[in-house]
């Protein structure tokens, strides 16, 4: 299917930039910046406050937001893992996600700043994400959120620790996750299905930017076999929480996330698996312009809190 047209003008506005995978770490976190502009209008909600909490022998940011309207005394909560190829990203790159959820969702949103390759390779992202989890297992309760409810939520290298951290959940014993949100999340490192050729060349999303975010990532190549790593090399996905997961057509990561679907249902996992025509990778990022970015994101929304519903 032929590009949508909104993204089409949406990429024709974006910086022209050397090829990713020819620049360097602090000129691609640049360049990522420019994402922001196209989020659109700031989704107004009751209270957004920052936090930290304690990893081990480090401070892990969040940024909480409390949506205008919540269902009874505690409300859900969505954990929320940003993109950016384990890379680039903070708590204001994809501020729009967590607000639209929020709003969409009526759950609080716990955004978490996660540790950064290449200054902290894996699994330092996975160990951040995971310890985010119990911290609100623990917390939720003193910033009105409801610790018997929780939600993940992650897009692109956030999808796939959103998908890790439920699957560390169950084998590390809880926190109890109701529900994971994958937008086009990565899968599994040594994917070598028509998609990465198809979409070799994006648009976005390049398969020469994907081993530069790898090999960022990563300490040594094997680790990708690891299934904190690769969360569709998992040997065993019963007993995961339901989940929803959008792919985008002309990703070089749809049938991974694809099969992640699939695999998750053959499981006897609820899923609900959501293929968007038309759109690249991160199109999700472009909520000021594009229909169906709006559309979608909101759907998510949607989705959990349909999760959370009486």
């Amino acid at each position: 299917m032929a590009l949508d047209p909104q993204i089409q003008t949406v990429l024709d506005d974006l910086p022209a930039t050397p090829a990713a995978n020819t620049l360097t770490v602090a000129e691609n976190r640049a360049a990522g910046l420019a994402f922001t502009s196209f989020a659109g209008d700031v989704v107004p909600v009751r209270e957004v406050r920052d936090t930290t909490f304690r990893n081990g022998d480090h401070d892990v940011p969040v940024r909480i937001y409390t949506p205008e309207t919540v269902p009874g005394p505690a409300a859900p909560v969505t954990v929320f893992f940003h993109g950016g190829g384990w890379v680039f990203g903070d708590l204001d790159s994809q501020d729009h996600f967590a607000r639209i959820v929020a709003t969409r969702s009526k759950t609080v949103v716990v955004s978490v700043d996660y540790r950064l390759a290449p200054e902290h390779r894996f699994p330092a992202a996975v160990e951040d994400a995971y310890a985010a989890l119990r911290w609100v297992g623990q917390n939720a309760g003193t910033f009105g959120a409801d610790p018997e409810r929780i939600a993940l939520f992650g897009e692109s290298a956030g999808g796939n620790l959103a998908a890790i951290t439920a699957q560390e959940a169950k084998r590390r014993g809880g926190p109890a996750v109701t529900f994971q949100a994958l937008a086009y999340p990565a899968t599994d490192r040594f994917d070598d299905s028509a998609s990465m050729y198809d979409h070799a060349d994006g648009p976005l999303l390049t398969r020469p930017w994907l081993e530069w975010f790898w090999g960022a990532y990563l300490n040594t190549p094997d680790e990708g076999a690891d299934p904190r790593v690769s969360p569709l090399r998992a040997p065993d996905l019963t007993g995961l929480p339901a989940a929803f997961i959008v792919t985008a057509e002309l990703d070089p990561l749809r049938d991974q996330g694809i099969r992640y679907a699939d695999a998750l249902r053959e499981a006897g996992v609820p899923v609900t698996h959501r293929l968007v025509e038309g759109v690249p990778h991160a199109f999700l990022s472009f909520t000021r312009d594009v229909q169906v970015s709006r559309d979608v994101l909101n759907e998510i929304g949607d989705a959990i809190g349909a999760a959370f519903a009486d």
